[in-house]
């Protein structure tokens, strides 16, 4: 059963799932966006998808649409460069606005806000060519995480389990970002919080814990294997749910998102204390997504999520 009105879906008037992009993550947004595309059809909304690493703003101005659902992943997508552009077409657009989209994309900016707000997030250390490795690594410890700040998908992520391939860890990152971040590793169960709705209205939907094959879960078993087990709602005790996803929203709403988004967060096994690893400001919306599933445990179907985001679409700034 639709949770909208034909009458509603009509207002909603000529919408563009923006999709694809020049990211890394290119792959991984065809696919969100092909499955968001034919889910609002499905629901009678006039949409059109429309490739942004194919076309140029000039041709996305010529649509006239009345609004668009962010269906990119990474950069010029994710990371508010569009979201300002689409400010500036007067185009309303789903998801968080330039600030905090830029933000989120920023692993060390959002380390940094967090972190003067008192939320948990693993120990960092930010890696540039006059960086002393073997001090760093005594400082937070084998193994640890090096990752490129401004990538998702677990792109360019390296394990370091011993000093001597740090360096190496280090050249991958930089091969494909402009900073370096090495990050306490951080033992323990992986899970995803998603949240909806803005301000003092968001909220977190049911917990999701990925189960991956040997602990890897990279960006082919994210996408491409059916070998990683998602388990929602997580079998957590129900001071423990609450806690988690207390930290998720005061964390999404700590950098100012909107709309939805998706925290990640490490349960440590030691003293089951949580930490949070990023915010996701345009999750996933394929097969194997999770905010989909999570969605689904409250008993909400793929289509009417994607209506119920496409909903939330709005310019941030007055004028």
């Amino acid at each position: 059963m639709s949770i909208i009105s034909t009458e509603d879906i009509k207002a909603l008037g000529k919408v563009g799932v923006l999709l694809g992009g020049r990211s890394a993550e290119r792959e991984v947004s065809l696919m969100s966006g092909a499955g968001v595309l034919k889910a609002l059809q499905s629901k009678g909304v006039d949409a059109h998808g429309f490739d942004t690493g194919e076309r140029s703003l000039a041709e996305l101005a010529e649509q006239k649409f009345d609004r668009v659902f962010i269906a990119l992943h990474g950069r010029y997508g994710e990371d508010g460069s569009l979201q300002g552009a689409l400010e500036l077409l007067r185009i309303p657009y789903t998801g968080s606005g330039v600030m905090s989209s830029a933000v989120a994309m920023d692993k060390i900016t959002t380390k940094i806000l967090w972190l003067a707000a008192g939320l948990p997030t693993p120990r960092y250390a930010v890696i540039d060519a006059s960086s002393d490795l073997d001090a760093i690594s005594a400082d937070l410890g084998l193994p640890l995480i090096v990752k490129p700040p401004h990538e998702g998908s677990t792109i360019g992520i390296t394990k370091v389990a011993a000093a001597a391939d740090f360096k190496a860890a280090c050249d991958i990152a930089a091969a494909i970002d402009d900073a370096v971040l090495a990050e306490e590793f951080v033992t323990g169960r992986e899970f995803t919080v998603a949240v909806i709705g803005s301000g003092a209205d968001a909220r977190a939907l049911p917990i999701v814990e990925i189960v991956a094959p040997a602990g890897n879960y990279d960006y082919q078993n994210k996408y491409f294997t059916d070998d990683t087990q998602y388990i929602c709602p997580a079998v957590l005790p129900a001071a423990l749910t609450a806690e988690m996803q207390r930290i998720a929203v005061a964390a999404y709403r700590n950098i100012g998102c909107e709309g939805w988004g998706r925290v990640d967060v490490l349960l440590r096994e030691r003293d089951q204390k949580p930490f949070l690893l990023e915010v996701n400001t345009s999750p996933g919306m394929t097969g194997h997504s999770l905010v989909p599933m999570a969605a689904r445990a409250e008993g909400m179907s793929y289509e009417d999520l994607c209506v119920a985001i496409l909903r939330t679409a709005r310019l941030k700034m007055k004028g």
